[in-house]
C-alpha cells in the first residue's frame, strides 16, 4: 500500500513542478501561453533525445508522460523506434506512438464542443 503512495507522491510532485515552471513562465515572462506549450513539448523530445526523458518516466510515472513535455517524448521515442525499421518509419513512428491520445483529445473536444455551447468572453 505504502508503495503505490509514493507512485503518487512522485507523479505528483513531478508534474506539480512541470506546473509551477510554467505558471512562473507566464508570471514573471512576456512569453504567451501557446509558446510555453511548444517550448515544453521541445524540451521532452530533447531530453529524450540525449537519453535523459526514461529517467524521468522511470521516476514519475504519470508525473512525467502526462503533461506536454511527455507529448514531445512520446513523439521522439517513437521516431527512433521507427528509424530502426526505415525512413518512413522514422517518419511517421511519432504519430503512431502517439495516435491513441491524439484520437482521445480529438473525440472528446468534439463531444464537448456538441455539449457545450460557445460564448465569447465578455470584458
Amino acid at each position: 500500500m505504502s508503495d503505490i503512495i509514493l507512485i503518487f507522491i512522485k507523479a505528483f510532485v513531478f508534474g506539480g513542478l512541470i506546473c509551477v515552471i510554467a505558471q512562473l513562465l507566464i508570471n514573471f515572462t512576456k512569453i504567451t501561453s501557446g509558446k510555453i506549450l511548444v517550448y515544453f513539448m521541445l524540451s521532452g523530445l530533447f531530453f529524450e533525445a540525449i537519453g535523459l526523458y526514461q529517467y524521468f518516466v522511470d521516476f514519475a510515472g504519470a508525473g512525467a508522460t502526462v503533461p506536454i513535455c511527455g507529448f514531445g517524448y512520446l513523439l521522439a521515442k517513437g521516431a527512433k523506434e521507427g528509424a530502426k525499421q526505415g525512413l518512413f518509419q522514422a517518419i511517421t513512428g511519432g504519430i503512431t506512438s502517439a495516435s491513441m491520445g491524439l484520437t482521445a483529445a480529438i473525440v472528446f473536444g468534439c463531444l464537448f464542443a456538441f455539449i457545450f455551447s460557445v460564448r465569447s468572453k465578455k470584458n
